[in-house]
């Protein structure tokens, strides 16, 4: 098969060359009257197998007229021609045909090379051609004493003619560059010793300066250093290569300057800490100094002026810390840049500096951008350059208004703290479920008991959450204390247990991920005040399936649930180890029960079993005592439970979740396993259809048929192994697909010239939810199907 060359079989002479090619003398009759060492190699044909016959036997094929026509030329001609090689295979070869004089008769002399060698050769020079005259990749050679000896045409744009500086040295070429990249050499002549006396080349360092053609901006390159060797492994110099990042490094640094912003701008509720956070952050990569302009009542804390900054004295802040800032009175102008941007809402680039130079000249630079939050103006803030003159570019100023936009955000929420608190209170009371979903896999009683009656609400959660497959998540969580903090911490925590619920994680995954939000909070430098009511957190997680009766529990330092069978006897469940949320010290683990048909699981907060006058173990026993009566309605029980707790205030919040479980007969579910054979696509539709008869759903059998052929096609395409389909019949009809793949599908939007893509999209139309859920043998692609 034709190939070109490795970078190890590079030859620089051509194969057509006489060193190398294959060559026969023909005589005037066409006879072969010289035949080559290379010829013998190239057709495996010794000279006496060939020396004074006809040439044309050696041809796979008759070429007509045209090699004739060639032999008799007066000057080389070329051709490709097929040449039978000794064990009968076809070479097809690149033939130079060329007259030869001599005194008694005519003669011609043939040069021959394999064909695919030829095209090699000649991608080699082209690729060199290229890179000498196209490619945007500045390359450079240099001699052992770090001159230039050339360098191709991106160089030679970059440096505004590179024959100005052969035999220059290296340091010539950028006076004031620098690398910034870490862990190598300092300066340029440092490393190219390096490479030249160890041979090793150096990678990709970030060099940083000012290119002779275009001495105004800064530009960063990727560097790259080889050593050039000749055939005898002597150093003949060193070989550069340099491409311009500059763009791609800017938004590197852009990007990471967001990233340090979301972390440290707006951490507090403190306006001056705020500012100084603001031009900590932009300080040095964006502006030598910042300046943030505020009115008094937004410092205050009050509400900002209803009319536009600039009719309103303000306040400058300026420094880098709360404790350095100062504060002084200023205006503007109505003429002025500051004015226009608040006048605006907009950026303003301050082009014309107090000198009446333009910016580059007077290196000085000034961007004014407003701090708007919710349609309100607070203020301005002034981003300058003194040192770095280079104007505010459009990529720039985009950076500069997200930080004003999320400085300005931490300032009005500083301000509204106080005017807020209040109304948090309300807030915070609408947090716990005031009814639960309705679904089929369990029966369900809540009570919910906070210890400080004044607030009304305290750090203890709970909830449910329909989940795929029938499936139902239950949750109960504890945060140290109560009040307005504990809310608020108890209020984030349970939306991220049940968005993290959605995904369809198992329980101690949950637990794990929660755990890692809650030790973001729990930081040292944190200035939240709910951290501390976090580093206090308890909670658990169970996942409950109907089909099988399973029940999956995990927890983060809360007690385990107590279960009563349908039989009366009632138990606490093994404990699972696992620390508070937000230590990290330690795994969580899954707790597995089977639970039948009927069963009574009690789940609840150490408020409904411990208080100042009794141990814990006392309560589980008394709560455990409940129990057994749990033939009893399920809000009976709650009752009774409840009215076993010691009289007087409570010392802490009580939450109790009971739950009845129920079970989906065989009449429910239909369970289908299929080979990996696109064929079974079809009994897959025949089967769910013939099923939806049985269950009366003739409606949805179209529907059903269509999400049910995609989801096992999909399966089939991707899976190695057997596919399971499981069709359930609950308040809505689930298609469930199930195969040992991890990789889950995603939906896009298919072009109109696209062959595929649409499956997923009629699943998600015709479905009012689908989703992939994760198991230890695979993934499920499960939709659901509303009932009409």
């Amino acid at each position: 098969m034709d190939r070109f060359p490795n970078a190890a079989d590079v030859e620089f002479h051509s194969p057509l060359d006489l060193t190398r090619a294959a060559a026969a003398v023909l005589d005037e009759d066409g006879r072969v009257s010289g035949w080559s060492a290379a010829a013998e190699r190239l057709l495996g044909l010794p000279p006496e197998e060939v020396l004074g016959r006809p040439a044309k036997r050696l041809l796979a094929a008759d070429p007509g007229p045209r090699l004739s026509a060639c032999c008799r030329a007066h000057r080389p001609r070329s051709a490709v021609l097929d040449l039978r090689h000794a064990d009968g295979h076809t070479v097809r070869a690149a033939v130079t045909l060329s007259p030869l004089a001599h005194r008694s008769a005519a003669a011609t002399v043939v040069v021959a090379a394999e064909l695919a060698a030829l095209r090699g050769w000649e991608a080699q020079l082209a690729l060199l051609e290229g890179l000498a005259t196209e490619s945007s990749v500045g390359l450079t050679i240099f001699d052992t004493d770090m001159r230039v000896v050339w360098g191709n045409v991106s160089t030679d744009l970059e440096l505004d003619g590179i024959a100005q500086y052969v035999g220059r040295p290296a340091a010539a070429l950028f006076p004031e560059g620098e690398f910034i990249s870490r862990h190598h050499p300092p300066d340029e002549d440092q490393v190219m010793e390096q490479v030249l006396k160890t041979g090793e080349p150096i990678l990709g360092m970030h060099y940083r300066g000012r290119a002779p053609a275009d001495p105004v901006r800064e530009h960063v390159w990727s560097c790259s250093y080889y050593r050039l060797v000749d055939a005898r492994g002597e150093p003949l110099g060193l070989f550069e290569e340099s491409l311009d990042i500059t763009e791609r490094y800017r938004a590197q640094e852009r990007l990471s300057l967001l990233v340090r912003a979301g972390k440290r701008i707006g951490a507090s509720l403190d306006v001056r800490r705020t500012a100084a956070e603001l031009a900590d952050v932009a300080v040095p990569q964006l502006a030598d100094e910042v300046l943030v302009d505020l009115p008094p009542a937004v410092i205050e804390g009050r509400q900002p002026p209803t009319r536009s900054a600039p009719g309103h004295s303000l306040l400058r802040m300026h420094g880098r810390t709360p404790e350095e800032f100062r504060t002084s009175p200023v205006s503007y102008p109505p003429s002025s840049p500051q004015a226009l941007s608040l006048a605006t809402n907009r950026p303003v680039v301050d082009t014309s500096p107090s000198s009446g130079k333009q910016v580059t000249a007077a290196r000085h630079a000034d961007l004014f951008v407003p701090l708007l939050a919710r349609d309100a103006v607070l203020g301005l803030v002034t981003f300058r350059r003194v040192d770095n003159p280079d104007p505010f570019g459009p990529e720039e100023q985009t950076l500069a208004v997200e930080l004003a936009e999320r400085a300005a955000v931490g300032i009005d929420n500083a301000r509204r703290y106080t005017s807020q608190h209040a109304a948090a209170l309300v807030l915070q009371r609408s947090l716990l479920p005031r009814r639960l979903p309705e679904q089929s896999a369990v029966e369900v009683a809540y009570r919910y008991l906070p210890a400080d009656s004044r607030v009304g609400v305290g750090g203890d959660w709970f909830d449910l959450i329909p989940l795929s497959g029938a499936r139902v998540g239950l949750t109960v969580g504890d945060v140290v204390g109560h009040g307005v903090h504990a809310a608020a911490t108890m209020g984030r925590l349970r939306a991220t247990v049940r968005t993290l619920a959605l995904l369809d994680l198992d329980p101690a995954e949950l637990l794990t991920r929660l755990d890692g939000l809650v030790a973001q909070e729990c930081e040292p430098d944190a200035a939240d005040t709910l951290s501390d009511e976090a580093l206090g957190v308890t909670c658990l997680y169970a996942i409950y399936d109907p089909v099988g009766g399973r029940c999956v529990w995990a927890s983060a330092g809360h007690p385990p649930p107590i279960v009563a069978d349908a039989s009366g006897s009632v138990a606490l469940s093994a404990p699972a180890p696992g620390p508070p949320l937000g230590l990290g010290s330690l795994p969580y683990e899954n707790v597995e029960l089977s639970l039948s048909d009927g069963s009574v699981v009690a789940f609840f907060t150490d408020g409904v079993v411990e208080d100042r006058r009794t141990d814990i173990d006392s309560g589980i026993d008394r709560l455990a005592h409940v129990l057994t009566w749990q033939r009893c309605p399920l809000e009976e029980l709650c009752d009774r439970a409840m009215s076993t707790l010691p009289p007087g205030p409570q010392a802490d919040d009580a939450t109790l979740l009971l739950v009845r479980t129920r079970r989906l007969g065989p009449d429910h579910v239909a369970d289908l396993e299929l080979p990996p054979d696109p064929a079974t696509v079809a009994d897959a539709r025949t089967d769910t259809e013939r099923q939806l008869d049985v269950w009366g759903l003739s409606d949805l059998s179209f529907t059903a048929a269509l999400v049910v052929s995609e989801l096992v096609t999909n399966s089939i395409r991707y899976a190695t192994g057997p596919v399971m389909l499981r069709l359930i019949r609950d308040r809505s009809l689930l298609c469930e697909v199930s195969d040992n793949a991890h990789t889950a599908p995603h939906l896009r939007r298919a072009r109109r010239d696209d062959e595929g893509g649409r499956g997923l999209f009629l699943v998600a139309q015709v479905s009012q939810r689908w989703g992939t859920r994760y198991t230890a043998s695979g993934k499920t692609i499960w939709a659901e199907l509303a009932i009409p």
